[in-house]
């Protein structure tokens, strides 16, 4: 037999990789879709910066294996090699469809070199071939996350070819090759998990066609052994040796896996597999019935559908069920291929039952025959079964081609299948173009399958079609009445569109549909995990309402007595109660949430919030720092460190809180918050021309920032350059007319630098006409009387003014001033109390550092709303909250600076004083 075994020659080779690329060459223009979204998109074992040793740590989705909500599915060579395309290309679709193609390639042309060992060198192209193309393998090589069947694929046909070398001259065992095996099935079982089927092919293969073997003859040897009539012959226990070698390798690979999934199986709900919580009959009937579907698939793929659960299958319930005679009738097939390759000798019972031993072996994890999983049918699990289908159509054309009376007949049914197969991939691969394409598609097929619904209304989510999403959404609750899914999905886009009650309605549905909670009682092994997001989503919908906190909470808990591990809910409850201002109880909830997750920068951040609320600076600083060394470019972290950095008054700082802030806008370029502070960083550090650049750039990104046009104006006053500074504050006041320190500024210069005493005075009588008792701009329309000359009126104001600061020394000394001039009328040269030693005296009695209005659109802790994709789709959305700080702390250097600017400003009052005197 092994010197049947050809190797594959070039020009077989170059006509498979042809005729792929041409079934093939459009996938290459599709996108991440539906599975791909978690395995890549928001898998975080991709990123560079995870471990490497989490790729054996967690599942397929990047969810850690221990974790209930785990799908237990252990992938991680498979993830590794989406890694690598990470490394090369980040998120370029391209490059992730390309390795699939390659990966195919690879595939078709290991199962050219096996069909070669059963079938002659035509038939075995043909096999090929029709395994090239396939439609029901664009789901395996079109999806990303198909990859799996396809590395798993290419280990599983090369563990079979090295297991058929392992029988050496005179019937002895070569052991170098079943070493080999036992590798590559390891390795195929860590790419899928039924890459451990292969063994028991190579049971069959050792058993039937390398010791030659029928079904006959072994029993016939068992009866005579059992009689006592013979003893085993010595081929017999080699053969036996080797099996049991292979066995107890296969039983190691068992109990590792085993011990992966820590002894849980994944927790599935009826939606995904309704059969599976099905009473019998309904069940048996049901499981027995999806294998003719299976077949029906391989044989006439012309409706694919990319999810097959929820109602898409109707339960088949009774035994009067007109569907039972096709799983009658298939199993009479299969039984009778059964039967005819066990029983004959000959090369074609061999073929046949080597293409029966590839249908079924691989297919028994998937079957739902011995545990349930989490689908009723799923067409890329038929990446390997459809090796057995191609060779019995191989076996068989074979046969036809081989009578002259049909050959004719047989090749144009070949070309016609190949052909319309051919065709109907590559226009099959345009439905995996985006999300919205492959579920309209789904949907053409089967309208009962409230999932795709769903799925759709979530693309046109993606896309803020909210309107129509909605549509969908609301159909999906139609077609499955009970999902609480769906009902989630409507109130979440209610929500989206601002109909808030009709929102609070939905989620009250999904709430009423969930398990009545039972005090003490744990609802893991029936509760979806994403369901309990009904919770989160409506206390998220109602604590809105300041009045509604408490029961906001109360649904917090809710959530958490069913499910003490659900860290997403002592989050959402750690940011309820900082705003309840309960920032201790705030703090419980974060470090019971870190107790589940201390991997999650998130969660560090969140708790660095609530130190902040504690006053409690430095341990704030190590948690954001925690935050940054789980994740460098966790973009809040950088921006309220650098900022809490900033605040602190310590100079030491201000080059990592530089450093984080750069770091900031290379990470958020659109931000201006980010040019901002480092401008006012850079005042801090005396570096002018620095910070008149950021704070320009801030302006340009967002002409409207208030506290970069006031600052920018403040700079250029300080720098002597304050006609520059007019038109900035001329934007600040066009954009905020109400802004009391920019009215003060702009009439400080028109009056000392302009001359112009009527705008000037504009400017504080409308200071006034907002905030009556405000003592500076009081005080500096009194020195605008004082210009006009008008000194009863300006005494009168001073009066007033002195009435709202009683212990201000300056007011009174001026106070005292004016009436001396008063009194004095009859002096020939009068002076004049300019803004300089008057308004401008104030502001540097208060220093100019303590008009600096620092505004920052300050992040605050971090909310996760609205999660209901099961997704690890748990996406983290962000609050921005405005805040003026008005006066930053200062070091003690720069107080002592201030200090002596008083000082200096109090000496120049007093000059103006004396001159004012006539001294």
């Amino acid at each position: 037999l092994l010197e049947k075994m050809a190797d594959v020659s070039l020009k077989e080779a170059a006509l498979i990789v042809g005729v792929v690329a041409a079934c093939y060459w459009n996938s290459l223009f599709c996108g991440f879709v539906f599975d791909d979204v978690s395995a890549i998109l928001d898998n975080k074992d991709l990123h560079p910066s995870t471990p490497l040793k989490n790729l054996f740590q967690n599942d397929f989705w990047g969810t850690p294996m221990s974790e209930e909500r785990s799908h237990k599915s252990y992938r991680p060579l498979t993830v590794l090699t989406f890694r690598l395309n990470y490394l090369f290309s980040e998120l370029n679709a391209v490059s992730y469809h390309f390795l699939n193609l390659v990966f195919h390639v690879v595939v078709c042309v290991v199962f050219l070199k096996v069909c070669k060992l059963f079938l002659d060198n035509r038939s075995s192209v043909v096999a090929s071939l029709l395994f090239a193309v396939h439609p029901i393998h664009t789901e395996a090589v079109t999806g990303v996350v198909g990859r799996a069947e396809l590395l798993s694929s290419i280990f599983f046909l090369a563990a079979f070819l090295s297991y058929t070398k392992s029988k050496g001259p005179d019937n002895t065992i070569v052991w170098t090759p079943i070493a080999v095996t036992v590798f590559l099935v390891a390795v195929a079982t860590l790419c899928k998990e039924q890459g451990i089927t292969v063994v028991g092919i190579c049971c069959v293969y050792e058993v039937f066609i390398a010791q030659g073997y029928t079904l006959p003859v072994l029993l016939d040897t068992a009866v005579q052994i059992l009689r006592g009539k013979g003893n085993i012959p010595f081929s017999m226990l080699q053969t036996l040796l080797k099996l049991i070698v292979l066995m107890f390798s296969t039983l190691l690979l068992v109990v590792v896996r085993v011990q992966v999934i820590q002894s849980q199986l994944p927790v599935f709900t009826r939606f995904d597999n309704p059969a599976a919580v099905s009473p019998s009959p309904a069940r048996q009937l049901t499981f027995n019935y999806l294998l003719p579907v299976n077949a029906w698939l391989l044989l006439n793929p012309s409706e694919l559908c990319c999810d097959w659960t929820m109602g898409t299958i109707p339960l088949v319930e009774s035994l009067l069920d007109v569907r039972n005679v096709a799983t009658l009738t298939f199993f009479c097939f299969l039984g009778s291929l059964i039967v005819f390759s066990l029983r004959y000798p000959g090369d074609s019972s061999k073929t046949v039952l080597m293409a029966l031993c590839l249908i079924v072996l691989p297919f028994i994890p998937a079957s739902n025959l011995f545990f349930p999983v989490g689908f009723v049918v799923a067409e890329r699990v038929l990446y390997v079964p459809s090796m057995g289908f191609c060779i019995l159509v191989a076996h068989g054309w074979k046969k036809l081609a081989s009578k002259s009376v049909l050959r004719k007949i047989s090749w144009v049914c070949l070309a016609a299948v190949l052909l319309t197969h051919a065709l109907k991939t590559l226009h099959r691969n345009w439905d995996w173009e985006s999300e919205y394409t492959l579920f309209m598609s789904a949907l053409k097929v089967n309208k009962n399958n409230a999932k795709l619904w769903n799925n759709v209304g979530h693309a046109l989510e993606n896309e803020k079609n909210f309107e129509r999403a909605l549509q969908f959404f609301i159909q999906a609750t139609q077609v499955q009445p009970d999902d609480i899914g769906a009902h989630m999905n409507v109130g979440r886009t209610y929500k989206n569109l601002n109909k808030t009650k009709e929102a609070e309605e939905s989620y009250m549905i999904a709430k009423s549909l969930m398990p009545q909670i039972i005090p003490g009682k744990k609802y893991a092994a029936r509760v979806a995990p994403n369901h309990l997001n009904v919770y989160i989503n409506l206390a998220n919908l109602i604590r809105a309402n300041e009045s509604r906190l408490e029961e906001a909470d109360q649904l917090y808990r809710q959530a958490i007595s069913m499910r003490p591990d659900f860290k997403q809910a002592y989050i959402s409850r750690g940011e309820l109660l900082l705003k309840m201002n309960k920032p201790l109880k705030a703090k419980e909830a974060y470090l019971r949430a870190l107790e589940l997750d201390r991997t999650n920068a998130d969660l560090w951040y969140n708790l660095a919030i609530v130190y902040i609320e504690l006053k409690e600076p430095t341990e704030a600083l190590k948690n954001f720092n925690r935050a940054l060394e789980l994740n460098p470019t966790h973009k809040l972290a950088l921006f309220n460190s650098a900022l809490l950095m900033q605040e602190s008054g310590d100079a030491r700082l201000r080059p990592e809180a530089k450093q984080r802030l750069l770091h900031y806008v290379k990470e958020e370029p659109q931000d201006a918050n980010g040019y901002f502070n480092l401008g006012m960083l850079a005042m801090d550090d005396k570096k002018d021309t620095e910070a008149e650049a950021w704070m320009k750039k801030a302006i340009r990104l967002q002409p409207n920032f208030r506290s970069a046009l006031f600052n920018l104006a403040l700079l250029y006053s300080q720098t002597g350059k304050e006609l520059m500074a007019l038109p900035v504050l001329e934007d600040l006041l066009r954009y905020y007319p109400d802004h009391t320190k920019g009215l003060i500024l702009k009439g400080d210069i028109l009056m000392n630098q302009k001359k112009d005493i009527v705008g000037a005075k504009m400017c504080f009588e409308k200071i006034l006409k907002l905030d009556p008792n405000n003592v500076q701009g009081k005080h500096n329309l009194c020195v605008v009387y004082f210009e006009e000359r008008d000194l009863i009126k300006a005494e009168k104001c001073l009066v007033e003014t002195l009435a709202l600061a009683p212990h201000e020394e300056y007011i009174q000394r001026h106070l005292n001033i004016v009436r001396s001039k008063i009194a004095s009328l009859s002096a020939t040269e009068q002076s004049s109390l300019p803004a300089d030693g008057a308004a401008a005296v104030e502001e540097k009695k208060n220093s100019f550092q303590n008009l600096k209005e620092v505004k920052n659109e300050q992040k605050t802790t971090q909310t996760t709303v609205d999660n209901n994709k099961g997704q690890s789709e748990n996406k983290k959305r962000t609050e921005k909250n405005n805040m003026d700080k008005e006066t930053p702390k200062k070091s003690t250097k720069e107080i002592k600076d201030i200090e002596k600017k008083r000082v200096a400003a109090l000496k120049r009052l007093e000059e103006i004083e004396r001159i004012l005197n006539g001294e």
